[in-house]
């Protein structure tokens, strides 16, 4: 299982084992791994060798995912370049794209965002608090999300403004198909 998933983000990404988003999400894939061990002392040693290559990996590609967050199938980072923070709390569906320079986290409360399927988070871009972002959402760059964001809708700007899309998005539908929300 750990392999599979591993050889998928290995795919996913560039098919290179030097690519930033790849070691990263390695690194936290093998951290998901360690805490589901049975036996205390391979869980043990395991969480360690995690602990320490996490800091590592983490301060070098500025990619930071801790083992407690939950990726949905098929998570990409588009470009590590930058930095990617992910609060340890957040839920991250499947299929969902990030840019560099991106931030999900709290905001200065409790609780996480919830991030549903096929999202895409566009370059400089935070999504903070205790906020669900809905399905196929697209969230453009420099947008700073600190409200529940609907299903099928654009968010744009900060303070975010939501446009609902009038329909879904797929291929061959015109993206300037929207709606603004009250």
């Amino acid at each position: 299982m750990l392999l599979r998933v591993v050889r998928e983000d290995y795919v996913r990404h560039g098919g290179s084992l030097t690519n930033p988003a790849f070691v990263a999400l390695a690194v936290y894939r093998f951290g998901r791994w360690a805490i589901e061990r049975r036996n205390p002392a391979a869980r043990w040693i395991s969480r360690k060798l995690y602990g320490a290559t996490n800091l590592f990996v983490a301060n070098t590609t500025k990619v930071w995912i801790r083992r407690q967050v939950s990726l949905g199938d098929d998570f990409h980072i588009i470009h590590a370049e930058g930095s990617l923070s992910i609060h340890p709390d957040a839920v991250i569906g499947k299929r969902v794209g990030v840019m560099h320079n991106v931030t999900i986290g709290t905001n200065m409360g409790a609780g996480a965002p919830v991030i549903g399927d096929d999202v895409f988070v566009g370059v400089n871009s935070t999504i903070l608090g205790s906020i669900r972002i809905g399905d196929r959402v697209r969230i453009a760059a420099n947008t700073a999300v600190t409200t529940n964001v609907p299903d099928d809708s654009i968010v744009v700007g900060s303070p975010a403004k939501i446009y609902r899309r009038l329909t879904p998005f797929s291929r061959g539908h015109d993206a300037r198909q929207v709606e603004v929300l009250p």
